[in-house]
């Protein structure tokens, strides 16, 4: 009984990731549709089987993501471009809701993939371009998901996908290089690293940790560390003014700012918007909404 009762405690341990992964291909009609169902397999496995890092998961505290990967052209059979959405998120304390962590559509998707290949990665090296791109990711989602419990609580995960920008230097794909543009993925990782940005860092543990985790108990309380939290980035953005980190975080955030200002005192939402319309002048109509 019990080496029974071990074999079941084990059991309910898992991976760290809960990843969805949906491969489509609208425009490619000379390629067998199977290896798209493949190439969508074997990145789910990659990423739900693999143990990305040394801690212990429960079953149900596995972090939930969601990869779309939409391939717009076959170079040749097995060469493929196009796009990778990238969305993280983790439930709120005491409730059934699940407060977006990270959004990203990266542009910069260009892979090698043939039919029954099992993918491989090893840190210290850049084997190929999926592995790398998905491996850098899974590092990304579990640093913020960590960053968000605890401050700065990342960092080691966060660092791994560091690395992985470093050894792709030389690998001939875009989307590593600082020279190739300033929304990619060496910016991103680069961006949250940085001393710049400490800030964004400190607001998502803030914003999380002592704003909605802390709403079933004081709702009002809750919304103040939420409004203090997202005026802690007003100095970043006057150094950073559009970031693409800013523009990730509040891709994500601006509907959920919204619906959680809005019944809120008129006096309490002037606050924020006043911050919000010059931090994230891109979704000002959402938030003339949330003053109505």
């Amino acid at each position: 009984m019990a080496a029974f009762g071990l074999i079941l405690s084990l059991s309910n341990f898992a991976q760290e990731l809960n990843c969805k992964v949906t491969v489509i291909a609208p425009q490619i009609a000379l390629t067998d549709p199977a290896l798209f169902n493949t190439m969508e397999e074997a990145i789910q496995n990659f990423m739900n089987g693999r143990k990305w890092t040394n801690d212990t998961f429960e079953f149900d505290e596995r972090i939930d993501c969601n990869i779309q990967i939409t391939i717009s052209e076959a170079r040749t059979s097995s060469s493929f471009s196009g796009s990778m959405q990238v969305q993280s998120s983790r439930p709120v304390y005491n409730s059934d809701y699940k407060t977006s962590l990270f959004s990203t559509n990266d542009q910069d998707f260009q892979i090698e993939f043939l039919q029954n290949t099992m993918l491989q990665f090893s840190l210290d090296q850049h084997r190929d371009n999926l592995s790398s791109i998905l491996a850098f990711y899974a590092y990304l989602i579990i640093g913020l998901d960590y960053d968000s419990y605890e401050d700065e609580g990342g960092t080691p995960h966060l660092l791994k996908a560091q690395t992985i920008v470093a050894n792709a230097q030389n690998a001939g794909n875009s989307g590593w290089k600082a020279s190739e543009g300033n929304q990619n993925r060496y910016w991103l990782i680069e961006n949250i690293l940085s001393q710049t940005f400490k800030p964004l860092r400190k607001c998502m543990y803030r914003y999380h940790r002592h704003g909605f985790d802390k709403l079933y108990l004081d709702p009002e309380g809750g919304r103040q560390e939420i409004a203090d939290a997202l005026i802690g980035l007003r100095n970043t953005h006057k150094i950073k003014p559009g970031n693409y980190n800013f523009q990730t975080f509040f891709f994500g955030k601006s509907d959920e700012i919204v619906n959680l200002f809005k019944p809120a005192p008129q006096e309490e939402k002037l606050r924020v918007y006043n911050v919000l319309k010059q931090i994230d002048p891109g979704n000002i109509p959402k938030y003339e909404k949330m003053m109505k």
